[in-house]
């Protein structure tokens, strides 16, 4: 049976972008992973702090789908491998959600949202999971680190 999540505080909702365990990648510290995520959409821009120390995950979402600030030219190339670095620093950074995604075994996990076709499996499920796909990932990658 497949592992469902996307609320913060529901069961798995460690998994969610939007969980407050934040962690250090590239020289920052960063509250969320949606923090990271965004921000990186403006790297080396001042809109990447901006975000970056936004107050909450929901205002980094909002202000990284901001179309009116300058997109990163290679950003459909380079998220999925940016969202994969956002999420295992994350699990690496907190033994108990560590622990908490390990302990899923080989079960599939799915970010069930009715809005996402990319990241989540969207309202009829035939979207790509993108994010259940890198948590996967992430997983076998901590599995071999222990």
């Amino acid at each position: 049976m497949a592992i469902m999540f996307y609320k913060v505080n529901d069961e798995y909702g460690c998994f969610s972008n939007f969980s407050k365990h934040g962690f250090e990648l590239n020289g920052k510290c960063w509250s969320t992973s949606e923090h990271y995520f965004q921000a990186q959409k403006f790297a080396g821009t001042e809109y990447e702090e901006e975000i970056r120390l936004s107050a909450t995950p929901m205002e980094a979402a909002n202000l990284g789908r901001d179309r009116n600030k300058p997109l990163r030219n290679d950003w459909e190339q380079v998220k999925d491998s940016i969202m994969k670095e956002a999420v295992l620093a994350k699990f690496k950074t907190h033994d108990d959600i560590r622990e908490i995604l390990i302990s899923t075994e080989d079960k599939e996990i799915i970010e069930k949202t009715t809005s996402d076709y990319y990241w989540g499996c969207g309202s009829n499920g035939t979207g790509k999971n993108m994010l259940g796909k890198i948590l996967m990932e992430v997983r076998t990658i901590l599995k071999t680190d222990i």
